[in-house]
Parts: C-alpha cells; sequence; structure tokens
C-alpha cells in the first residue's frame, strides 16, 4: 500500500507540476493577446463567424495540440474576446480530439484509414455539437472571469497628471491603462505613446493572473484524480472488461475511459496489445475518445470556466461520439 501511494504521490507531482506550468504560460500568453490585439476589431471578426462558429472552433482544434490545462485558458479568452458560445464548446471537444499530434499518433500505429476516419468522426462530432450548444441556453452556463483592475473614478471634466505633462481633460474614465489615450492634450500625445506599452503589460499580466488563479485548484483536483486511477484502476479490470470482441465492450469502454487520463503516448501502445488480445478496434476507439475528450481531470479543470448544465452537455457529447465511433469502427474495421 505504501509503495501505491507513494506511485500516486509521484504521479501527482509529476502532473501537477506540468500542469500547473503549461497553464501559467498559456495564461499569459493570452492575456498578451487580449491587451495588444484591438478588442473591438476582434469581436467583430469572431461575431461575423455566424453559422460558420462551430466550424471555426473544430478547425482551430486541430493545430493546437492542447491539453485540458492549456485549452481552458484559451477558451476563456475567447469568451472575454466575445466568441460565439458555439465556437468555444466545439474547440473545447476537437482541441483535445482532432489535433494533430493525436491524429498523427492514431496513424502511426493502425495506419492512415483509422487515422483518417477516426478524424472525420470528431471534427464533424465537434462541429454538430457546437452547433447544438450555441443554440440552446448553454451559452449562458460560462462563469465569467472576474477582473477587478484599478479604476479612476472621475467626473466627465478631470485634471490629471501623468509623466511631464498636466492639465489634461478627460473625457471618459476607464482604466489606468486607458486614461491616458483617451485625452485631449492641447500640446502633445507623449503621455499615451510613453504609458501605453507599460500599461498594456500590466493589463496582460492581470488577466493573466485571474485566468491562473481560476483555473489552479482544478488543476490540482485533476492531477489527484489523475494521480489515483493511474495507480489504483488495475490493468488486469480494463483487460477483463474491455479486452473482448463485445459490442458491449463499445459503451463500457467510452465510460470507462472518464476516470481515467488517457495520454495518448502512452494509450495508443497500450491499446494496441489489448487488440492483440482480443480487444476490438470499436472498443479501443471509444476508449481513446472517451479517456483523452472527458476524463475525470479534464472535466475537473473544465468546471473553471462551465457551469454544471454545460459540463454535463459536454461530457454526453464526448460520451455520444465515443459510443458512435466505436460502433463504425466494430462494425467497419
Amino acid at each position: 500500500m505504501n509503495e501505491k501511494l507513494n506511485l500516486a504521490l509521484d504521479e501527482f507531482i509529476h502532473v501537477g507540476v506540468v500542469l500547473v506550468l503549461i497553464i501559467a504560460l498559456v495564461s499569459i500568453i493570452t492575456g498578451l493577446i487580449r491587451a495588444f490585439i484591438p478588442q473591438e476589431k476582434l469581436q467583430k471578426k469572431l461575431s461575423k463567424t455566424g453559422k460558420y462558429s462551430s466550424l471555426m472552433g473544430a478547425l482551430l482544434g486541430i493545430p493546437t495540440p492542447f491539453c485540458s490545462a492549456s485549452m481552458v485558458p484559451v477558451s476563456m479568452g475567447m469568451i472575454e474576446m466575445g466568441a460565439p458560445f458555439a465556437m468555444v464548446f466545439s474547440f473545447l471537444l476537437s482541441a483535445p480530439l482532432a489535433n494533430f499530434v493525436v491524429v498523427g499518433f492514431i496513424f502511426g500505429v493502425f495506419g492512415w484509414k483509422i487515422a483518417l476516419v477516426y478524424f472525420l468522426i470528431v471534427f464533424f462530432g465537434a462541429i454538430i455539437f457546437g452547433s447544438i450548444a450555441g443554440k440552446t441556453s448553454l451559452k449562458n452556463s460560462v462563469k465569467r472571469i472576474d477582473l477587478k483592475p484599478n479604476t479612476v473614478t472621475c467626473s466627465s471634466q478631470t485634471t490629471v497628471s501623468c509623466g511631464t505633462v498636466t492639465n489634461i481633460s478627460v473625457a471618459s474614465c476607464r482604466t489606468v491603462q486607458s486614461s491616458c489615450s483617451e485625452t485631449q492634450v492641447s500640446s502633445t500625445k507623449t503621455c499615451s505613446q510613453a504609458s501605453g506599452s507599460n500599461e498594456k503589460i500590466k493589463e496582460a499580466l492581470n488577466f493573466g493572473w485571474a485566468l491562473f488563479k481560476r483555473i489552479f485548484p482544478y488543476v490540482l483536483l485533476g492531477a489527484g484524480i489523475s494521480a489515483v486511477s493511474a495507480v489504483f484502476v488495475p490493468d488486469e479490470w480494463v483487460e477483463k472488461y474491455l479486452g473482448n470482441d463485445s459490442p458491449l465492450a463499445i459503451p463500457i469502454a467510452a465510460i470507462v475511459g472518464v476516470p481515467l487520463y488517457l495520454r495518448i503516448e502512452m494509450a495508443i501502445p497500450i491499446l494496441k496489445a489489448l487488440i492483440v488480445k482480443g480487444m476490438s478496434m470499436g472498443a479501443a476507439m471509444a476508449l481513446i475518445i472517451g479517456g483523452t475528450g472527458a476524463s475525470l481531470p479534464e472535466i475537473a479543470i473544465i468546471s473553471s470556466m462551465l457551469k454544471p448544465k454545460a459540463i454535463i452537455a459536454f461530457v454526453i457529447s464526448v460520451m455520444t461520439m465515443a459510443i458512435i465511433g466505436g460502433f463504425i469502427f466494430y462494425f467497419f474495421f
């Protein structure tokens, strides 16, 4: 028992440290994008996607080999930038399942036909379920980031000192970052030019820190679940219930994938060995989709941005793709 506890602790530290570093880096990058790219223009472009929002979200997932720790801050940044919920939901499904790394692993181990069919299942599944989610009340089941930047409270005309320039007539009060840009300076505009970059960096770091604080506890929870499942879920149990050619193994595999944290580079070789022992290709693909798309650690982290109703819809979407995809592979491969 002590040996298992030590293994679980090692797994927790390994996974936890990696995930924390990932979310810290991605949160800062997301904050920089938000600060330096004009939000009004970006919101207009995102809102113009219209009926193609879910397609755009699924396409964004292909070149982004994100685990849940990195895709969540990106998704939260998309929401803050005004992206339609259909796009965000499709991205959450596509990023872990349809990215080029996962498809590449499947191609390398199982061949191009299986890789192609797998990609089509998860890609179009992400589009379909994203479109459905975007047309329902689920779009209101998002947890907004509570940013509380330092603000300046003033009337319509206030004298402000900024650098060496004084007596600035402020037209409207915003954050400190924008207080100089909205001014009318009779002699020069050096005030806003001098402080703009520094204030934008501060804004980016504030946003990144807000993202990090929101996700961090859920990352630790996910790492804990990963550690427990990796050590205490016996391989013999998986082989007993999934290592056969029965159609019943497909929904079981989709469900079993939920408590597991399947790292694709480890899961596919294991599944190949199980297939040699009699596991159907359908059950193997169902396990990959279920375990990679909606594992408990991933659900824990996604809980930092979605409310329970949207989380349930997310899990149902992944399970449906896993089961349908599993039966497609069962009958045709």
